[in-house]
């Protein structure tokens, strides 16, 4: 059973004097404590140690107080926030308020009333944390955590996300990119035991391969040629959290050897110390290449794989749950109409043909990216076809006629029209069915009538 974690404060200040007495006093109150002396390292510290609480000065030498307390605000709404100040005055306290500050303390600060506000602040948070937990068991099922379906297949997600977050089970989670996989990591770790502990991710494609050990373990000032401070490792930021490693079929095979190390023992010595780091975090892997091929090639060791797939949950790309596409263009298409302040509330029905007919390599991604420019070109209250991005329209045109080959029976010419329409709608038997205008058991049976594989099966066995 993991220990609970303490109740994280940032504190900021310009005087290393009054950190120091902010970090000794709330210590001693039982909180763990970060100190900054400027406002661009409390942001810093603030994004990825993910504090519960925040305590700043409004005179801070890089940058205004005012204008540090809206980014912390913008950045997490529940942060929560009390300003210190030597500015006695009422409009400055009102503009830190309006900024998102909970509180605001005049220097001098007598430390009851600080530790007094911190506590409430702190019962405000766990608060605000448990009524979001609520809403979003009320969510509709359609909306696990903002991955959108209601195809079969993304139900048995759902369902397995459901069964297996609670546990400390390592994920791997495959999927071809854009089809949502980091949306998976987060509903896992959102519906554990560890949604009040940090979430830590890291994308081992996009750091450069060197640098992933320093990120991953930390290291002390003076270790390496650059390291001009101590920095500590994602493996420490994410105690009484979860971790994830986005793209681990990235991660060179050396590397690997030393995370199978750290899941095996729970703990691991940052680099240029001998300080041992005992780490408690769950780790949820993710990747878009082949696993029996990354086995096979050497690019992902095999007893490290066998460590993070205790559960795999496989992301099924779009053209796998095409009736997934009209409810995803709803949501974006409101999404983007209030970013845009558009007045554009439908989708004309040759649009949703071009979109379900797609192949959609790009997966969700790609359908998101196509409704954004889709809403920003349209010129009236519903998208056409024409709004669509043209690579789109011509994949489209390409499949849209259907001609008849001269000498050819009726049975042929029939099995031709259902073919091209099983085609067309990227085997997605029930939408091929509304456009044949045939119920599902009798497209089935004429597929059965005319040897028709089932390509679309096939293709994913």
């Amino acid at each position: 059973m993991s220990v609970k974690r303490k109740k994280r404060v940032l504190a900021i200040d310009d005087e290393a004097a009054m950190t120091e007495w902010l970090q000794i006093l709330l210590e001693h109150a039982g909180y763990e404590v970060k100190t900054a002396l400027f406002g661009t390292r409390g942001e810093e510290l603030f994004k990825t140690w993910r504090p519960d609480a925040v305590i700043t000065d409004l005179m801070l030498p890089d940058i205004d107080g005012i204008d540090l307390v809206q980014r912390f605000r913008e950045a997490n709404q529940e942060a929560e926030v009390i300003v210190i100040s030597g500015q006695g005055s009422i409009p400055r306290a009102v503009d830190a308020v309006k900024a998102g500050a909970s509180y605001y303390v005049e220097k001098p600060v007598e430390q009851d009333e600080l530790l007094a506000l911190l506590e409430r602040a702190m019962a405000h948070r766990d608060l605000s944390t448990e009524n979001q937990q609520l809403k979003r068991q009320l969510q509709d099922r359609y909306r696990f955590t903002n991955i959108i379906g209601k195809s079969r297949k993304m139900q048995e997600v759902f369902d397995l996300v459901e069964s297996v977050a609670a546990s400390d089970a390592n994920i791997l989670i495959q999927g071809e990119n854009g089809t949502g996989k980091e949306l998976i990591a987060n509903a896992i770790h959102h519906n554990s035991h560890r949604a009040k502990g940090p979430f830590i991710k890291i994308n081992c494609a996009a750091i450069p391969k060197d640098l992933i050990e320093s990120e991953l373990f930390g290291y002390r000032k003076g270790s390496f040629t650059g390291a001009i401070a101590d920095k500590e490792g994602l493996f420490e930021m994410a105690e009484g959290g979860s971790l994830l490693l986005d793209e681990i079929g990235e991660m060179p095979p050396y590397l690997q050897t030393k995370l199978l190390r750290v899941l095996q023992e729970r703990e691991y010595r940052p680099i240029g110390t001998d300080r041992i780091v005992h780490v408690d975090f769950r780790l949820i892997c993710a990747t878009n290449v082949d696993v029996d091929s990354a086995l096979k090639d050497g690019r992902l060791r095999e007893d490290l794989y066998f460590r993070i797939n205790t559960i795999t949950l496989r992301v099924p790309p779009l053209r796998e749950r095409t009736e997934d596409i009209p409810l995803l263009c709803d949501y974006f298409l409101e999404k983007f109409r209030q970013r845009y302040q558009k007045n554009v509330k439908s989708m004309a029905p040759s649009a949703y043909h071009l979109l379900i007919r797609n192949h959609w390599p790009g997966n969700v991604r790609e359908l998101e990216n196509a409704i954004e420019r889709a809403v920003l070109v349209s010129k009236g209250g519903e998208i056409t076809a024409v709004d669509l991005p043209e690579s789109i329209r011509q994949e489209g045109s390409s499949t849209a006629e259907f001609v008849i080959p001269p000498h050819r029976t009726l049975a042929e010419i029939e099995k031709m029209a259902i073919l091209q329409t099983l085609q067309r709608t990227n085997w997605n038997k029930q939408e091929a069915a509304q456009i044949l205008g045939l119920y599902r058991p009798t497209l089935y049976s004429k597929m059965k009538k005319h040897e028709i594989i089932d390509a679309g099966k096939a293709a994913r066995s």
